[in-house]
Protein backbone atom coordinates (compact mmCIF):
# COMPACT_ATOMS: atom_id res chain seq x y z
CA UNK A 1 0.00 0.00 0.00
CA UNK A 2 1.25 3.54 -0.70
CA UNK A 3 2.61 5.41 2.43
CA UNK A 4 1.52 8.19 1.39
CA UNK A 5 -2.20 8.74 -0.86
CA UNK A 6 -1.16 12.40 -2.39
CA UNK A 7 1.95 11.07 -3.82
CA UNK A 8 -0.23 8.92 -5.78
CA UNK A 9 0.72 9.43 -9.54
CA UNK A 10 -2.03 10.23 -11.67
CA UNK A 11 -2.12 9.93 -15.50
CA UNK A 12 -4.16 10.70 -18.53
CA UNK A 13 -2.36 8.33 -20.57
CA UNK A 14 -2.42 4.81 -20.71
CA UNK A 15 1.05 4.31 -19.88
CA UNK A 16 3.76 5.60 -17.87
CA UNK A 17 6.74 6.99 -19.98
CA UNK A 18 10.19 5.74 -18.41
CA UNK A 19 8.16 3.41 -16.19
CA UNK A 20 6.93 -0.11 -16.13
CA UNK A 21 3.70 -1.17 -15.11
CA UNK A 22 4.37 -4.61 -12.40
CA UNK A 23 0.75 -4.96 -11.08
CA UNK A 24 -2.84 -3.94 -12.17
CA UNK A 25 -5.38 -3.45 -9.70
CA UNK A 26 -8.11 -2.62 -11.29
CA UNK A 27 -10.34 0.30 -11.74
CA UNK A 28 -10.75 2.62 -8.91
CA UNK A 29 -12.93 5.81 -8.83
CA UNK A 30 -13.87 9.25 -6.49
CA UNK A 31 -16.85 10.79 -6.49
CA UNK A 32 -18.37 14.01 -5.44
CA UNK A 33 -22.11 15.37 -5.41
CA UNK A 34 -22.55 18.52 -4.63
CA UNK A 35 -25.50 20.68 -4.15
CA UNK A 36 -25.73 24.59 -5.61
CA UNK A 37 -26.99 27.11 -3.00
CA UNK A 38 -29.43 29.23 -3.55
CA UNK A 39 -28.17 32.05 -4.37
CA UNK A 40 -25.72 30.72 -6.72
CA UNK A 41 -28.66 29.69 -8.55
CA UNK A 42 -30.41 33.33 -8.49
CA UNK A 43 -27.08 34.76 -9.92
CA UNK A 44 -26.81 31.94 -12.44
CA UNK A 45 -29.56 32.94 -13.94
CA UNK A 46 -29.20 36.48 -13.87
CA UNK A 47 -25.83 36.12 -15.57
CA UNK A 48 -27.89 33.91 -18.27
CA UNK A 49 -29.43 37.15 -19.05
CA UNK A 50 -26.26 39.41 -19.71
CA UNK A 51 -23.94 36.51 -20.87
CA UNK A 52 -20.56 35.51 -19.29
CA UNK A 53 -18.73 33.09 -17.20
CA UNK A 54 -20.51 32.01 -13.62
CA UNK A 55 -18.00 32.65 -11.70
CA UNK A 56 -19.70 30.52 -8.50
CA UNK A 57 -20.24 27.50 -10.52
CA UNK A 58 -16.77 27.60 -12.17
CA UNK A 59 -15.32 27.67 -8.37
CA UNK A 60 -17.79 25.00 -7.54
CA UNK A 61 -16.85 22.37 -10.44
CA UNK A 62 -13.25 23.54 -9.74
CA UNK A 63 -13.32 22.42 -6.03
CA UNK A 64 -15.50 19.59 -7.10
CA UNK A 65 -13.48 17.97 -9.12
CA UNK A 66 -10.20 18.53 -6.88
CA UNK A 67 -11.89 16.38 -4.00
CA UNK A 68 -12.67 13.61 -6.68
CA UNK A 69 -9.25 13.41 -7.64
CA UNK A 70 -8.27 13.01 -3.74
CA UNK A 71 -10.55 10.35 -2.84
CA UNK A 72 -8.95 8.45 -6.35
CA UNK A 73 -5.74 8.54 -4.70
CA UNK A 74 -7.27 7.38 -1.50
CA UNK A 75 -9.40 4.73 -3.48
CA UNK A 76 -5.72 3.86 -5.17
CA UNK A 77 -3.65 3.99 -2.17
CA UNK A 78 -6.00 1.38 -0.15
CA UNK A 79 -5.76 -0.99 -3.00
CA UNK A 80 -1.83 -0.95 -2.56
CA UNK A 81 -1.31 1.17 -6.01
CA UNK A 82 1.62 3.93 -6.32
CA UNK A 83 -0.23 5.43 -9.91
CA UNK A 84 -3.28 5.88 -11.65
CA UNK A 85 -3.88 5.48 -15.44
CA UNK A 86 -5.97 6.38 -17.85
CA UNK A 87 -7.67 8.87 -15.91
CA UNK A 88 -10.88 10.64 -16.92
CA UNK A 89 -13.80 12.72 -15.69
CA UNK A 90 -17.73 12.34 -15.78
CA UNK A 91 -19.93 14.38 -14.81
CA UNK A 92 -24.02 14.67 -14.35
CA UNK A 93 -26.57 16.81 -12.82
CA UNK A 94 -29.15 15.64 -10.67
CA UNK A 95 -32.49 16.98 -9.59
CA UNK A 96 -31.06 20.19 -11.46
CA UNK A 97 -30.09 21.22 -8.42
CA UNK A 98 -27.04 18.92 -7.62
CA UNK A 99 -23.86 17.99 -9.44
CA UNK A 100 -22.04 15.03 -9.69
CA UNK A 101 -18.43 14.48 -10.34
CA UNK A 102 -16.59 11.21 -10.89
CA UNK A 103 -13.01 10.86 -11.54
CA UNK A 104 -12.00 7.57 -12.74
CA UNK A 105 -9.14 5.48 -13.89
CA UNK A 106 -7.31 2.04 -13.34
CA UNK A 107 -5.18 1.34 -10.24
CA UNK A 108 -1.61 0.45 -11.00
CA UNK A 109 1.62 -0.19 -9.51
CA UNK A 110 4.69 1.05 -11.49
CA UNK A 111 8.27 1.21 -11.71
CA UNK A 112 11.18 2.98 -13.27
CA UNK A 113 12.59 1.37 -16.38
CA UNK A 114 16.11 0.09 -15.83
Amino acid sequence: MADNWDSILISTMNDVPGYDIVEVYGEVFGLVVRARNILSNLGAMLRMLVGGEVGAYTQLLTESRLHAVERLRKAAAEKGANAVIAMRFDCAELANIMSEIAAYGTAVKIQKRR
